[in-house]
């Protein structure tokens, strides 16, 4: 690994994200993480909701829509794939520029920054028109694993990094170089990228059956999905096994599970921040097909069993997770019970599940980004230094 010096003088990195999901803070937050760790104290960040601070009405109200647009999956859907075009892209985003440049120009002006990274795709456009020729570089980094829509994807970026070589084509399909392109990952938590640990030290300490396989069911952080029925599925299973229910913020689930009449061990959660531990002391993760989750489940070396997912940017995902022998696509209460039965009878195929999570998994992604961004920083100095020098000085 090669180490970079930091910057000369304390830099400012600039932070584009919006909480339409909650995939794209979190890797934001994850790769700021990784740049305190790698870096320290040598570099400022902030962040900025693009679309909640900075987009003209109505549209400053996306962030708050959007939990309800996706209860709709079918029609959010519709909408993705009839705007995901190269061609499309580009004739949405100059359509909206009139209505945006005024507040986006003053971003530029009451933001200053020596370098610029996006995640979210709606930042891109807007930005690199408004910042001109004389900016500083710019770059995006991907959130979405495989179904990437074309909006990730402007040919002005200076960099977009991705999190798969799906991806990557994607971007080279919209009129990106191939210099402009780079696989690392999607980044996580650090809390996230421990690796495999051992198990038992780990449940005693949660208060879990120790002996018994260990079934992960969750929803993300508002416990979306069909959570209430998959966890009857699972229970009717019968295997002995042990099964853990985060509901997240979903309050009315939680009640309504506490309330049901178990016939395994079962534990049921609201909100949790020890989901890192969570997953490394589960055998099995049944979750919706979100990339963080996904990606944080390779990590800890848990195979998955994927129950729904958002048409759109995460049809890939599913796809992406089957084709790379880590999981299955169980949308119905028979194929979730067939894939556990396989896995639950049969350990050989699920320890081959565990080491193609290890063989993909890319833990390291935050801190190389993090090493990535500081690499763009120490160049446009170094050529911004160059300029400054007058003839006569050389």
């Amino acid at each position: 690994m090669t180490t970079l010096p930091p910057p000369s003088n304390k830099a400012h990195i600039l932070f584009l994200f919006s909480d339409t999901g909650g995939g794209h803070r979190s890797a934001a937050e994850a790769i700021i993480e990784a740049l305190e760790l790698e870096f320290g104290n040598s570099i400022t960040t902030e962040m900025v909701d693009i679309l909640k601070e900075y987009a003209p009405k109505p549209f400053d109200l996306l962030p708050e829509l959007y939990p309800i647009m996706v209860r709709i999956p079918q029609a959010w859907g519709f909408g993705y794939y009839l705007s995901n075009g190269h061609r499309r892209a580009r004739l949405i985003t100059a359509s909206a520029w009139p209505m945006v440049r005024r507040n986006i120009r003053r971003l530029v002006r009451t933001h200053p920054s020596d370098l610029i990274v996006s995640v979210h795709p709606l930042a891109n456009a807007p930005m690199l028109h408004a910042l001109g020729q004389h900016r500083p570089p710019f770059i995006t980094v991907v959130t979405d694993l495989v179904t990437t829509h074309a909006l990730w994807y402007h040919r002005r970026t200076d960099l977009c990094i991705v999190p798969t070589e799906e991806a990557q084509q994607r971007a080279f399909l919209c009129g990106l170089r191939k210099d402009q392109v780079q696989v690392i990952g999607l980044p996580v938590a650090q809390r996230f990228c421990q690796g495999e640990k051992d198990k038992q030290p780990i449940r005693e300490a949660l208060g879990w059956e120790k002996e018994l396989p260990t079934i992960l069911l969750v929803g993300g952080s508002e416990g979306m999905g069909p959570m209430k029925s998959v966890a009857h599925t699972i229970d009717a299973l019968p295997h002995p096994l042990s099964l853990i229910v985060v509901c997240g913020r979903n309050q009315k689930l939680k009640e309504n599970l506490e309330s049901h009449n178990w016939n395994h061990k079962v534990k049921i959660y609201g909100f949790v921040p020890q989901m890192p531990e969570f997953m490394q002391a589960a055998d099995i993760l049944v979750t919706k097909a979100g990339p963080g989750t996904i990606t944080e489940a390779l990590n800890a070396s848990l195979p998955m069993l994927l129950y729904s997912r958002l048409p759109g940017q995460e049809d890939g995902n599913v796809s992406f997770v089957v084709s790379q022998g880590v999981g299955f696509w169980t949308p119905t209460a028979e194929s979730l019970t067939q894939a556990l039965q396989t896995w639950l009878a049969k350990p050989q195929e699920y320890k081959i599940a565990v080491e193609n999570c290890k063989r993909i998994a890319r833990p390291n992604a935050a801190r190389d980004i993090a090493r990535v961004l500081i690499s763009w920083l120490n160049k446009s100095r170094t050529d911004q230094s160059r300029l400054e020098v007058s003839p006569t000085q050389t």
